[in-house]
């Protein structure tokens, strides 16, 4: 990048200008955890600019700064960051794909073994967005580069990228062991977006288990309070309604935990026979299955 910078310029990269870099650190929808009070990672392409970068963080980051030896290490930093909460997921959706075969609940597994002061409490769930679903292919394609073959970090991508196929599946199981007509049928799927209370649909997963339905003959209607109609439209060629519909379902399905989902009473919107699946297990009422 930088010599093709100094062909059109004539500009020499680290003697007539310079690059300073900070990776991005922000967890959308929390308004806890907001940019300047997390922690950032500054560098610079000198050390000289790497110290004029941070000393600009430092000036309105109030959780502090931390000065990495050079932009290499800082996106490294980000990298693994990413890929480390990927492969953590990854590990308890392979296990809530064990215990669904073996007939015990993942989510009060978890809450045991929870009870341990260094259990590091991750949940099943599909892993979209921006950074999580994208970064551990970065530094896997940046280590075939060098010829080396990741094997952990591309296991953990593989089973992520599986969980909107086989959530969609065991929803079918599910409406088949009720005697429910599959071709034809009704499928509400509750959220779009890649995370709760927040509108990005940037890499959401739920587009998978949406589509795999379809794959069905189901017809499946998505409500999401949170998400644009006409970026969903546009990315996805899908439509979503903003308005709770007032049909019933033989099948529910709770895939982004949105607050506006906590209090509904879903028994109200089901057919008698219908199933809920939770993928989230954050539904207090009855339901059929959850991830």
């Amino acid at each position: 990048m930088y010599s093709r910078i100094e062909k059109i310029s004539g500009l020499t990269y680290n003697t007539d200008f310079f690059a300073g870099y900070s990776p991005e650190r922000i967890n959308p929808g929390d308004k806890e955890h907001t940019v300047e009070k997390i922690l950032k990672v500054t560098s610079g392409s000198t050390p000289e600019v790497g110290k004029k970068v941070d000393a600009l963080y430092a000036s309105v980051i109030t959780a502090g700064t931390h000065l990495a030896p050079n932009i290499r290490v800082a996106e490294a930093a980000k990298v693994i960051e990413n890929s480390q909460r990927d492969i953590n997921i990854a590990f308890v959706n392979e296990l809530a794909k064990i215990f669904n075969l073996m007939g015990i609940d993942t989510h009060q597994v978890l809450e045991a073994a929870g009870t341990k002061w260094n259990f590091l409490p991750f949940k099943p769930g599909l892993v979209g967005g921006h950074c999580i679903g994208v970064d551990p292919y970065y530094l896997a394609q940046k280590a075939q580069e060098y010829g080396y073959h990741p094997e952990i970090i591309l296991a953990g991508r593989r089973m992520n990228d599986t969980m909107g196929n086989y959530i969609s599946s065991e929803i079918i199981k599910l409406m088949v062991q009720r005697d429910i007509k599959i071709k034809g049928s009704s499928v509400l799927v509750l959220g779009f977006t890649f995370k709760e209370n927040c509108p990005d649909v940037r890499n959401t997963k739920a587009v998978d288990v949406i589509n795999n339905l379809k794959s069905y003959g189901t017809n499946v209607t998505v409500y999401d309070p949170w998400a644009s109609s006409n970026d969903v439209e546009h990315e996805y060629g899908l439509e979503i309604i903003k308005n709770l519909p007032t049909d019933k379902f033989d099948a529910i399905v709770l895939t982004v935990a949105h607050n506006q989902f906590l209090g509904m009473n879903l028994k109200d919107m089901l057919k008698p026979d219908g199933v809920i699946y939770d993928v989230k297990g954050i539904l207090k009422q009855h339901v059929d299955a959850r991830l």
